[in-house]
């Protein structure tokens, strides 16, 4: 399952959009302010993010323009009601993938999401690889040379996370969030049971066993 990041602080439109998403398979986090949502695109590997602009502590551009200048190149939508051509254009130069103005139709925000999931990406980001093991989450499989591994969504997630700071002490909580998102009720041990079943999955795929 996909999962991006929702930044915006009307707390019903943000439901809604949740809906839509969820409607077809999309998974969403939501914050409602830049200093929060510049905090979850570094410690989450998001697919995509729905960007506000009239955020509470600034302009949604500023993350957006923060995110471009470190080379973070998570595909972006944004949404205003600023609809003059001189907003759309500056919304496009700050580094937005696609733009949509205030009002729309859910239906037509699903569809621009998907496309932006189906974008291509670089190859280091969409495969990352850590020694001979290499990730690929379109597919949820992990290899190591000409052996693989299918891994849970949860699972997945996980590893993606800890390769992608594999320099860094990943934190538990980060963890929990990476697998199971901002908002989604976790049990006490779930962690422990998915590095667990990790675990043995590397050692398994490294002497060629099937799952």
């Amino acid at each position: 399952m996909s999962r991006i990041l929702l930044v915006e602080d009307h707390e019903r439109l943000a439901q809604l959009i949740c809906k839509g998403l969820a409607g077809v398979g999309i998974a969403v986090d939501v914050v409602g302010r830049i200093d929060t949502a510049w905090a979850a695109v570094q410690r989450l590997p998001y697919q995509a993010m729905v960007l506000d602009r009239g955020l509470p502590d600034g302009d949604g551009l500023v993350l957006l323009q923060k995110m471009r200048r470190v080379a973070l190149g998570l595909p972006c939508l944004v949404l205003t009601a600023r609809d003059a051509l001189h907003d759309r254009v500056e919304g496009l130069d700050a580094g937005a993938d696609d733009y949509l103005p205030k009002p729309f139709a859910m239906d037509e925000m699903v569809a621009r999401v998907k496309a932006l999931l189906r974008r291509p990406v670089q190859l280091s980001t969409l495969n990352p690889s850590h020694g001979d093991l290499t990730l690929r989450p379109d597919t949820g499989v992990l290899c190591r040379g000409d052996r693989s591994m299918a891994l849970s969504a949860a699972q997945m997630q996980i590893m993606l996370l800890l390769v992608r700071n594999q320099s860094d002490v990943v934190r538990r909580k980060a963890l929990e969030a990476a697998a199971w998102g901002l908002t989604d009720a976790v049990t006490p041990n779930a962690l422990d049971v998915a590095l667990h079943r990790i675990r043995r999955k590397l050692i398994m795929v490294g002497r060629n066993t099937p799952s």
